[in-house]
């Protein structure tokens, strides 16, 4: 049978982008479906704009700090509107260097949603296209909570297009993306609540870790309410007030400006895609996919944060290129989800790669050692202030094989990605001990911990 397209693709993200461009290179005729802007969340929603809105809230600390390396002291205010304005300007012209590289791989852009009518016809909009191989790249949207008033909560996805910067802000949610919109609203200015249900933010992540960054974050001024079992907002006038019931039956009223950053989790947009009309099939409304990425229709595949496996962009560019790789260059690979190293964008940084202790002594019991060190980097010395970092690696002792490494502090992104490298060719403790550190530098910590 002949068709229109070998690969069509539905979802323009960084997943569906490069699989659609990879398999082009292979000589493949694709097309690819978008009814939003190009990129994805990442670019759109997520990665981009918030880490622009990071650098934007160190600024304050940064001035504050050179005061105590002689400079005299700043006087500055945030123009908000003109900092997000050119955020998103920065995200138009990511757009334009999208739509760049597709016309450039000679993929053709559908613009509108993809839904199947068959498991080789799909229609977007007017249009009606047949595909060889199909693959499904649509991401995830965040989840509205059932909380009593929620309709007067914003999610993370709408606080890049906020006209006025709120003043006071209540965030719900103690995953990555509601501590990280902590610590940048809050540098900026805001008065900052978290609340959560559980006892600590960041549950998932190793406990060292978790605790160091709630302890700063309370630290510099942001309010963490935890063990709250009920939450209810109501509109106050101009803003919004949200009560909270804790775990011993307190009730607590907060005073919020007009929004209230709902941040509680990520659900896949497999909604309305007609999928029905296929053989695919869902799990808690995450698309199953084989360590090939295909589904349960032979033709079919899936990438990205829409089988809810590890929700990180890298890992849907790397599952879609090893797709491609495999169905149209011949060359059969899979995605290790082993050791993948992320990061955590608050104030202070976090990164991790490996398994956690928990997971550690759950998997390797008394076998397990930790190697842990925290200090005040040299920076905040004449600074004054008393900022830790905190590193971490866990060693298998039966094979001296390090296991995970975790970090709190300045750079820990940059820092851990190199340390991942290493974990992910199997570097022992002797190796770390063996290799000379950069003097002076937190990262040196990480070869020098006895």
């Amino acid at each position: 049978m002949t068709y229109d397209f070998d690969l069509f693709v539905i979802g323009a993200g960084s997943g569906g982008i490069a699989s659609a461009r990879r398999a082009a290179e292979y000589g493949a005729k694709v097309g690819i479906a978008e009814f939003d802007r190009l990129g994805g969340t990442c670019v759109n929603r997520g990665c981009v704009p918030k880490k622009l809105m990071v650098y934007a809230s160190h600024f304050p600390d940064l001035f504050e700090e050179s005061q105590g390396y002689g400079w005299s002291p700043v006087k500055s205010s945030l123009d908000w509107e003109k900092m997000i304005t050119a955020v998103n300007n920065e995200v138009t012209r990511l757009n334009g260097i999208y739509q760049g590289m597709l016309d450039k791989s000679q993929v053709e852009l559908l613009q509108g949603y993809g839904k199947f009518i068959d498991s080789h016809t799909i229609v977007v909009g007017d249009r009606q296209i047949t595909a060889d191989k199909i693959l499904i790249a649509v991401g995830g949207h965040p989840i509205r909570p059932n909380i009593l008033g929620i309709e007067y909560a914003i999610t993370s996805d709408d606080i890049f297009h906020l006209q006025k910067q709120p003043q006071r802000l209540v965030i719900l949610g103690g995953g990555y993306i509601g501590a990280e919109f902590a610590c940048i609203l809050h540098g900026m200015g805001t008065e900052v609540t978290q609340i959560i249900r559980g006892d600590m933010i960041l549950r998932g992540f190793d406990d060292d870790l978790r605790s160091q960054i709630q302890e700063a974050m309370i630290n510099h001024g942001i309010r963490v309410l935890n063990k709250i079992q009920m939450i209810a907002i109501e509109k106050d006038g101009a803003g919004v007030k949200v009560t909270v019931r804790g775990d011993e039956g307190t009730e607590e009223t907060v005073i919020a400006d007009a929004v209230s950053l709902a941040a509680v989790g990520r659900k896949p947009n497999t909604h309305n895609l007609g999928l029905e009309n296929t053989k695919v099939k869902l799990h808690d409304g995450a698309i199953v996919v084989d360590k090939y990425s295909r589904t349960a229709e032979e033709n079919i595949y899936a990438v990205g944060d829409c089988t809810n496996k590890i929700n990180l962009t890298p890992v849907a560019i790397n599952e879609g290129r090893a797709f491609a790789d495999t169905v149209f260059g011949g060359k059969s690979r899979i995605m290790s989800y082993e050791n993948v190293p992320t990061a955590i964008f608050t104030t202070p940084e976090a990164a991790t790669v490996g398994l956690t202790e928990t997971e550690a002594r759950e998997k390797y019991g008394d076998a397990v050692k930790i190697y842990r060190s925290r200090f005040r980097p040299m920076y905040y010395t004449l600074a004054g202030k008393d900022e830790k970092t905190m590193m971490k690696l866990v060693v298998d002792q039966k094979t001296d094989k390090v296991l995970g490494a975790h970090m709190v502090g300045t750079n820990a992104a940059e820092i851990i990605q190199g340390i991942a490298i290493a974990i992910k060719m199997g570097a022992t403790k002797a190796n770390f001990d063996a290799t000379v550190g950069i003097h002076p530098s937190s990262a040196e910590e990480f070869v020098t911990m006895r």
